[in-house]
């Protein structure tokens, strides 16, 4: 397939462009290299005769409308999206722009192709979203495709919003989708504002490792190349009109999740150990959802898919990766609000 990739020089987009490279599709990858992007993550595949890169923002209409005629894709697989909960407290227009209008763009970008193209039937627009449109749960339970939505945070309402109109094009205008939702994702390339990637490096450098609240909430931990893997799974073999939850079966309080990655730190770079004594508790996000979880039952039982990672050797994989690959992580620290905290406006 020739797929267009939106978001793929960003932490989840980069991991679909590479494997999906390496298994033969032609990507073209538009990324409109915003602070959380970097074509470092891409260069492994950049000489490719298989890959193509287009500098283009999901708000632009017409830079859309010229992709899709040059590049004629037969699939789309969008995950450019504002995403970091924080940065969405303190300035949601962003996330509204982008994660809503820019998927209203996709979409009717996408639809005028596929019709243009006579609507071939092997033609997808598959959506990439996150388990938070769910909202929060109790101690128990876990999220299936069935599952009321109830967001509470800026960045999860605006995806709740793009996946709302996904289906809506489907139904309204017959544009054959498939959607996924995925727990959190962990691994190589992830930009240094996020949980895990904070802590390593925090720690790497003998600051302060912060963990919101009492560390008590739970999230469903999932490898980047799992992920990756079961997207282009969904893609080529998923039902149209069809809603995938992707999950890693990884259940981890945030504070478990820290204090394994200090552990592996004491062992693989002993120089700072022990590295939780840096653990420090700080004043938790506002709305901060208590737990997520996902039941993977349709993916693994409609589409035969499931993680092969377990998170002690994701976190294995990810803490050896970022030890190796300082040089990528050093010239992303003074991007805007890497190593601030965010989120505290409301």
């Amino acid at each position: 397939m020739k797929i267009l990739v939106t978001g793929g020089a960003g932490f989840i987009g980069s991991a679909v462009v590479r494997l999906a490279v390496a298994r033969g599709h032609s990507v073209v990858n538009l990324d409109a290299l915003t602070y959380a992007a970097c074509l470092d993550n891409v260069a492994s595949v950049a000489g490719s005769p298989l890959y193509a890169f287009e500098q283009a923002d999901i708000r632009d209409r017409a830079a859309l409308d010229r992709i899709f005629a040059v590049h004629r894709p037969d699939a789309v697989m969008h995950l450019a999206a504002e995403s970091h909960v924080d940065r969405s407290i303190d300035g949601p227009r962003d996330f509204v722009e982008t994660n809503v209008t820019g998927t209203f763009n996709m979409l009717e970008a996408a639809r005028a192709h596929w019709l243009r193209e006579g609507r071939p039937a092997g033609f997808r627009f598959h959506h990439i979203s996150t388990d938070e449109v769910f909202g929060t749960l109790g101690p128990t339970g876990k999220f299936t495709e069935d599952t009321a939505y109830a967001p509470n945070s800026p960045y999860s309402a605006t995806k709740a919003a793009s996946d709302h109109l996904v289906r809506a094009w489907h139904e309204t205008y017959g544009l054959p989708v498939v959607m996924t939702n995925c727990s959190n994702n962990y691994g190589p390339f992830h930009f240094p504002e996020k949980l895990v990637p904070v802590v390593i490096l925090n720690a790497l450098a003998g600051k302060p490792v912060p963990v919101y609240g009492t560390g008590e909430n739970v999230r469903d931990w999932l490898f980047v190349e799992d992920h990756a893997d079961a997207l282009l799974c969904v893609l080529e073999k998923g039902a149209v009109g069809r809603s995938y939850n992707i999950g890693g079966e990884n259940e981890a309080r945030n504070i478990d999740l820290v204090r394994i990655i200090c552990t592996l730190l004491d062992e693989m770079h002993p120089q700072g150990a022990p590295h939780d004594r840096l653990i420090t508790f700080v004043a938790d996000r506002p709305g901060h959802d208590l737990r997520y979880a996902i039941d993977p039952t349709r993916i693994r039982t409609e589409l035969g898919w499931r993680p092969s990672v377990t998170v002690e050797e994701g976190l294995r994989r990810t803490v050896r990766w970022y030890l190796d690959n300082e040089p990528w992580w050093r010239a992303l620290q003074s991007r805007s609000g890497v190593g601030q905290r965010l989120g505290v406006k409301a």
